[in-house]
C-alpha cells in the first residue's frame, strides 16, 4: 500500500470542498440542528424534575457521541458517493490503484471531513449548554475509539452494497443509523429493550459504549471487561466489511461490472 495514492483520494475532496465550499453547510448544520434541538430537550426535562436528575451529560452526551459516529460513516459513504455522482469510479480503477489504498483513502477523507462537525458539536453542547463530557475521563478516548471503529465499518459496509446494486440504493445508506440507534440503545439503558432487540443490541458496539457511559455518569465503576467486549466486536466487524467489500469489487471487476455501472443500477 503506497501512500501517495491514498493521499490523492484525500486531497479530492479536499479540493471538492474548497471549490465549493457550500458542501460544508450541511456537515455543520445538521450537528448544530441536533445537538440546540436536544440541548433545549435536556434543559426542559431538567426544569421539570426540579433538578433532581441532570439530563445533560446523559442524553446530550448520547447525541454527541452517536452523531459521531454517524458523521464517520457518512464521511466514508459520502466520499465514495462523489465518485460516483460524477461518473469517476471506473476512472480510478482503471489507475494503478489497489482497493486498499482507495478504503485508506475514504478512511482518511471521513476523517478530514468529519473533525469540522464534530468541532461544532463539542462547541455548542459545552459552550451553551455546558456539557462537560470531560468530566467522564480517559474512558471518554476509548468510547471516541469504538465509536470511530464502528462508523467506519458501517461506511465500507454501506459503499460495498452500493457498488453492487447500484446508485439507486444508495438510499438505503442514510436510514442506517437511524434504523440501529433503537438497537444501540443510546438514550435508554439495554434493560429497556425486549428479549430479542438485547440480543440484536449485544451484537452492535455502540450499544456497549453508552452502557459503559451511562454507568460512569452514575457513578458506577467502568464496565471495562463490556467495553472490551464492544471494542472486539468494532474491529470483527471492520474486518468482515472490509472482506464484504473486497469481495464485491472484485466480483465487479470479474462481471464486467464496473464498465457497467450506470446511474440506477448495477445489478
Amino acid at each position: 500500500m503506497k501512500a501517495r495514492p491514498i493521499v490523492g483520494i484525500v486531497l479530492r475532496q479536499f479540493y471538492l470542498l474548497r471549490g465549493s465550499p457550500v458542501r460544508l453547510f450541511p456537515m455543520i448544520t445538521w450537528v448544530a440542528i441536533d445537538i440546540v434541538l436536544w440541548g433545549f430537550i435536556t434543559r426542559y426535562l431538567n426544569a421539570v424534575n426540579g433538578g433532581r436528575f441532570d439530563f445533560v451529560p446523559t442524553l446530550l452526551g448520547a447525541v454527541l457521541l452517536w452523531d459521531f459516529c454517524t458523521r464517520i460513516m457518512q464521511g466514508v459513504t459520502t466520499a465514495f458517493l462523489e465518485d460516483v455522482w460524477s461518473r469517476n469510479f471506473l476512472n480510478l480503477f482503471a489507475s494503478p490503484l489497489s482497493i486498499g489504498e482507495y478504503i485508506a483513502g475514504l478512511v482518511l477523507s471521513s476523517i478530514m471531513t468529519s473533525v469540522v462537525g464534530v468541532i461544532v458539536m463539542w462547541l455548542l453542547a459545552t459552550g451553551v449548554f455546558h456539557l462537560q463530557m470531560f468530566a467522564v475521563g480517559l474512558p471518554l478516548a476509548a468510547f471516541f475509539m469504538v465509536l470511530f471503529t464502528f462508523g467506519i465499518a458501517l461506511g465500507i459496509f454501506g459503499t460495498g452494497v452500493v457498488l453492487r446494486f447500484g446508485p439507486a440504493s444508495e438510499w438505503l445508506l442514510w436510514p442506517l443509523p437511524a434504523l440501529l440507534s433503537p438497537f444501540a440503545a443510546v438514550f435508554y439503558p439495554l434493560a429497556t429493550l425486549p428479549p430479542w432487540m438485547r440480543a440484536v443490541a449485544h451484537l452492535l458496539p455502540p450499544a456497549y459504549v453508552f452502557e459503559g457511559m451511562r454507568g460512569l455518569l452514575a457513578g458506577q465503576p467502568l464496565a471495562l471487561g463490556a467495553l472490551l467486549q464492544g471494542a472486539a466486536l468494532a474491529v470483527v466487524e471492520l474486518l468482515l466489511a472490509a472482506y464484504f467489500y473486497t469481495r464485491v469489487y472484485r466480483h465487479a471487476v470479474r462481471s464486467g461490472l464496473l464498465a457497467r455501472y450506470a446511474a440506477e443500477s448495477a445489478a
